[in-house]
């Protein structure tokens, strides 16, 4: 029989959409044309948690900002992670505009000048010996092209991934991902997806005693040892929707423990890579370089969605079958799009202003943590930050579900992760300005639940 519709959801990858408190803000803020139009969504689209019921309609967006049908802009700090350039950049949108008057799309037995650029691009900046490309239309499918890849290269199926994990909602990313969320009730997965614990600092499951976390990195070379038949590690090098940086060393190490077993070494960037957390690609942060790095979301400029598989010449070896297959692999207007974007990264040096302003804001949220215990702690790289709100030492997930109505309230959208991590994610564009307002706003917040 199918679950009561009054289930309680989980709290898991993003905020609860059915908190009372989304009904209070709605009669608060939306007007009637607003209200209507979600009404229309819900009953043409069908429903699912995390996306529906709908917040709110919009209409435009430009830089940092959604313009709703009410007129009123918000602070994008959410964005699912593909605005790294903000919403509409004129670079990306002149690159699309051109491409669709020469070559709107490219069947896939042939190729194109525009994707040959990106990929010799991405190979440039990928670090290593990261130098074959593999393009699809999402990064759900570019995952599922790298899982085959590993059971090609490797003769293996098995593979060891991370709990509380996300790499897409489709089957097979659902298998390898570690969220409750998506893997409640829905029947068989995967065979031979493992799970070990996440490399998270501060909290260990194996109560280990040094900053390493060697007790957990033991556990995944016993399971190495124990399964000898794994194909593939796949995690993400932090953990993006709770903004959890590894611990010290511990990806040199697990790298140390792959090259053992003989086992792949798979990198999810797909929301983080491109230079928002201070590096090109995450990964650099750690000294480490992938078997396989998969990224998406905001390679194709916040506009296109584009994916890529980036691997090494080794692993090109499955000439005669196929790994994607896709309609849209080699999209000259997708490819358009993420040039583009690239090269607003590294020419108006956002890179660089991530590390700044990422630096500032954490200085501010610090000095708030010391001041208000219910900031237990604030952690990022860059322009990805996360403040983790707990009461008594218990996570305040109805404290956080406050504040960002409140935020909400004052035109400010982000993400809340776990339960109780407000997580904010601005696009690299952002003025020092834009972001002591949108500060402003989350302190307010905060203090209002103190």
């Amino acid at each position: 029989m199918p679950k009561s519709k009054e289930q309680a959801p989980e709290r898991s990858e993003g905020d609860v959409n059915l908190s009372p408190r989304r009904k209070a803000w709605a009669e608060r803020h939306l007007d009637e044309n607003a209200v209507a139009m979600l009404a229309e969504d819900a009953s043409y689209f069908l429903h699912q948690s995390l996306s529906t019921p709908c917040l709110n309609a919009i209409q435009a967006s430009e830089g940092i900002h959604l313009e709703d049908v009410q007129g009123r802009k918000i602070m994008d700090f959410h964005g699912n992670s593909v605005h790294q350039v903000g919403h509409g950049h004129p670079r990306v949108i002149e690159a699309i505009k051109a491409q669709l008057d020469v070559l709107p799309f490219c069947p896939r037995r042939y190729t194109n000048q525009v994707a040959i650029d990106l990929a010799r691009r991405l190979i440039e900046l990928t670090p290593g010996n990261l130098s074959k490309v593999l393009f699809s239309p999402g990064g759900t499918s570019a995952i599922g092209m790298a899982l085959k890849l590993a059971r090609y290269a490797t003769g293996r199926h098995k593979t060891v991934s991370m709990w509380d994990s996300f790499h897409g909602a489709s089957l097979d990313a659902i298998s390898i991902g570690g969220e409750a969320l998506f893997r409640k009730d829905v029947g068989p997965l995967l065979p031979g997806t493992e799970h070990v614990p996440p490399p998270t600092r501060g909290k260990c499951l194996f109560n280990c005693n040094d900053e390493q976390h060697s007790g957990c990195l033991d556990y995944l070379d016993y399971v190495f040892e124990m399964q000898g038949d794994v194909a593939a590690l796949i995690a993400e090098p932090m953990r993006w929707t709770t903004v959890e940086p590894p611990p010290p060393g511990y990806w040199k190490k697990a790298r140390e423990i792959c090259d053992r077993h003989g086992v792949l070494l798979i990198f999810d960037e797909i929301p983080s890579a491109l230079g928002r957390t201070g590096k090109m690609f995450v990964c650099e942060h750690f000294d480490v370089v992938p078997d396989m790095l998969v990224i998406g979301k905001g390679l194709g400029g916040g506009v296109f969605p584009m994916a890529a598989l980036i691997t090494t010449a080794e692993l090109d070896i499955v000439g005669d079958r196929a790994l994607g297959h896709y309609t849209h692999e080699k999209s000259s207007v997708g490819c358009a799009a993420a040039l583009a974007t690239i090269d607003c990264v590294l020419e108006e040096r956002l890179i660089e202003n991530s590390i700044e302003l990422g630096r500032h804001a954490r200085a501010r949220l610090e000095a708030l943590r010391d001041e208000l215990p219910i900031v237990h702690e604030v952690r990022g790289l860059g322009l990805h930050i996360g403040i983790e709100l707990r009461r008594d030492g218990e996570p305040a997930g109805d404290e956080a579900d406050a504040v960002l109505y409140h935020s909400l309230g004052h035109g400010l959208s982000y993400k809340v992760g776990g339960g109780c991590v407000l997580t904010l994610c601005p696009p690299m564009t952002i003025t020092r300005e834009e972001l002591d307002r949108a500060l402003d706003i989350v302190e307010a917040g905060i203090r209002s639940v103190v």
